[in-house]
């Protein structure tokens, strides 16, 4: 009997690399998604006869939304491969966008939003994925640093889109073009993307749950991970909110809404450069408490006016970029702190800080909302998010350093 040396088709599919195009197109739909239509929420909660707080419950819920895929899609796709659960994932992100498109209710959107959530979050989680699976160390870092450079760049350039496209064609449109997105990937996924995991090799559900209850037990862990939550994605509770601040409490136009929280979110993308360019220079602990000081500088300076009746455009703006700022700052630092904390569940702290970071973002979007005055609210849940951030480092920095006492005790002396 002779043996044949061919390479199987699955094999020689994972051969090839996977376009990156391809995988910073579908990651940056995931994102587009929920910056896209916060310029249009005016417009929305007049046509549909809803409140500022239930539409932007509609930001709450998309936060929500991706908050629980970034815990289902990794474990799911190491089981049945990336391609097949991605095409899943952007025929839901599809569906949705149409539906959202034609709902009659703000309640039918807000649920039509979670569910888009949730198929747009495959591309964010198996996006990175697929870079993981067909790179050596050094080409995924050099891939990934782009596809991270694509998710902070989407939601300053979303703002600017939805602006345009709402005031044009109106706020339905918006989710037309997010349908066409969605069937444009699906059939560039269909066509283009290989499949780069071994499907079928299983995935033990019960070692995942146990690797999260490690992390919950793990108190460097949770003070870095909800520390970086809060000192990050509270963020999106001013976003949903600053169209209802500059266009009703400030009485500017619509069309500059998108401009306005271009120059917001370009704070996230400053903090990032001046993190990585700190990072060796300076240490972790004063990078972690530094931004978020300056998140509360930020947050203290926007609640200040908005209580003493004298906000600004200048104000909103200088407040809400010092908060951005700090939170680009601090983020990339917390999330390396919490998935050294234990470096044989990296994948699973990676995932698990993904979804507190997203669930305290919903959540604080959801606060926001409350009370009828959107820039007291989200100048209140800046405030009290970056307070929480300044403990919860300072907690994770003790119970680290206390951890490295503890290691150097238990070595043998020699």
């Amino acid at each position: 009997m002779t043996m044949t040396t061919d390479i199987s088709p699955l094999r020689a599919a994972m051969a090839r690399p996977a376009p990156l195009w391809l995988l910073a197109l579908i990651t940056f739909s995931g994102t587009l998604a929920m910056h896209v239509f916060v310029p249009a929420l005016p417009l929305a909660a007049r046509d549909l006869g809803a409140n500022a707080g239930s539409l932007q419950l509609t930001i709450s819920f998309y936060i929500l939304g991706l908050a629980f895929g970034q815990l289902f899609y990794g474990p799911i796709s190491d089981r049945f491969g990336r391609r097949p659960v991605l095409m899943v994932g952007l025929t839901l992100y599809t569906l949705t966008s149409i539906a959202a498109a034609l709902t009659p209710s703000a309640e039918a959107l807000i649920a039509t939003r979670l569910l888009q959530a949730l198929g747009g979050c495959a591309g964010l989680v198996l996006g990175r994925a697929i870079v993981r699976d067909g790179s050596g160390m050094a080409d995924s870092t050099r891939r990934l640093a782009t596809m991270n450079l694509i998710v902070i760049l989407g939601p300053g350039v979303a703002p600017l889109i939805g602006t345009a496209v709402s005031e044009t064609l109106g706020w339905r449109a918006i989710f037309v073009g997010l349908a066409a997105m969605g069937v444009a990937n699906l059939l560039l996924t269909w066509r283009v993307l290989p499949e780069t995991a071994q499907p079928g090799a299983g995935v033990d559900f019960r070692s995942v749950l146990r690797g999260y209850r490690r992390l919950l037990r793990s108190p460097a862990f949770l003070g870095y991970a909800v520390g970086g939550s809060l000192a990050t994605t509270p963020m999106y509770a001013f976003i949903s909110a600053a169209p209802f601040i500059f266009t009703k409490d400030l009485g500017r136009p619509a069309h500059e809404v998108g401009t306005y929280l271009a120059f917001v979110v370009a704070g996230v993308w400053l903090g990032n450069l001046g993190s990585s360019r700190l990072v060796g220079r300076v240490r972790v602990g004063r990078l972690l408490i530094g931004g978020s000081a300056l998140g509360l500088l930020g947050a203290l300076i926007l609640l200040a006016g908005a209580a003493s009746g004298h906000l600004s455009v200048a104000s909103v703006l200088a407040g809400a970029m010092l908060f951005t700022l700090g939170a680009g700052v601090a983020s990339a630092p917390a999330l390396a702190e919490a998935m050294s904390v234990d470096p044989h569940l990296a994948g699973s702290a990676s995932g698990f800080y993904g979804f507190i970071q997203m669930a305290i973002g919903a959540f604080a979007t959801s606060l926001a909302g409350l009370g009828g005055v959107p820039a007291l609210g989200s100048g209140l849940v800046l405030t009290v998010a970056a307070l929480g951030a300044q403990l919860c480092f300072a907690l994770a920095l003790r119970a680290s350093r206390r951890a490295a006492v503890q290691r150097l005790a238990a070595l043998p002396e020699e």
